[in-house]
């Protein structure tokens, strides 16, 4: 279990901020990863069915807990973004695999306005921290991605941050695996801005819903490939949608 740190993280960015951490078994990597949630930020744990007391432990570490009984990946962030109301929302693993820490950055950018969705490209940092057939997975999404949109990322890691006006108007409506990309893509529908920064990727605490094994990878591909194949939406159609959640800021 990784120790809590004792150090302050960073001062938060004057806009406010909620940080949508979907949450399945994770009492065990909770206190080091809220310890690192900027002061002055929301944390929204979604709990998405634990039975190991992860809802009631976040609670008593002074997060907010979000309830969402339907299973999946996609299904926890988005109950976290409906039920987030700060002008920024940001998302981040539960698992301690990456430091919320590190989104006063990709917030930064947001809010000044030089980016309207920000990502983490996952570093792994020691053995065991990214499994070789989840990053083979990963690299040929994202080439599929780049041949689908243009944009030429290397990572569709959860760690990311975005205007919460911008997320609603894509109208997202994976809630399994695919959520992540149907969110990179439609984004790059919509023609939002999209950067990338190296984050560390560290060994997670507990084992993987997803990853952490060939079938769990496989089923992850599967629903994004199917994102994938999805019609782009009419560029009209996004572009007004986009602009009216814009005006909403």
């Amino acid at each position: 279990m990784k120790a809590v740190t004792t150090s302050p993280p960073p001062e938060p960015d004057p806009a406010p901020v909620d940080v949508v951490l979907p949450c399945l078994n994770e009492a065990e990597a909770l206190p080091w990863v809220l310890a690192r949630i900027p002061r002055g930020w929301r944390a929204l744990v979604v709990d998405n069915g634990s039975t190991d007391g992860s809802a009631a432990l976040a609670h008593s570490l002074g997060a907010t807990v979000v309830r969402e009984e339907r299973r999946g990946f996609g299904a926890a962030c988005h109950a976290g973004l409906l039920a987030a109301t700060a002008d920024i929302v940001c998302f981040c693993d539960c698992d301690a695999s990456l430091d919320p820490s590190l989104l006063a950055r990709f917030v930064r950018e947001v809010h000044d306005g030089e980016a309207d969705l920000v990502l983490g490209r996952r570093r792994p940092q020691g053995p065991g921290a990214w499994p070789a057939h989840a990053r083979a997975g990963n690299l040929a999404l994202a080439r599929m991605l780049r041949r689908r949109t243009g944009l030429r990322l290397h990572d569709l890691g959860p760690l990311r941050a975005a205007r919460r006006a911008d997320l609603l108007a894509l109208g997202l409506t994976d809630r399994r695996s695919g959520y992540p990309l149907q969110m990179v893509v439609r984004a790059a529908d919509a023609g939002l801005r999209v950067a990338e920064h190296d984050v560390p990727y560290l060994p997670r605490t507990g084992v993987s819903k997803v990853t952490g094994t060939w079938r769990g990878t496989w089923q992850a591909v599967r629903d994004m490939r199917r994102v994938l194949a999805e019609p782009p939406a009419p560029a009209n159609a996004l572009s007004a949608t986009a602009t009216q959640g814009a005006t909403t800021r």
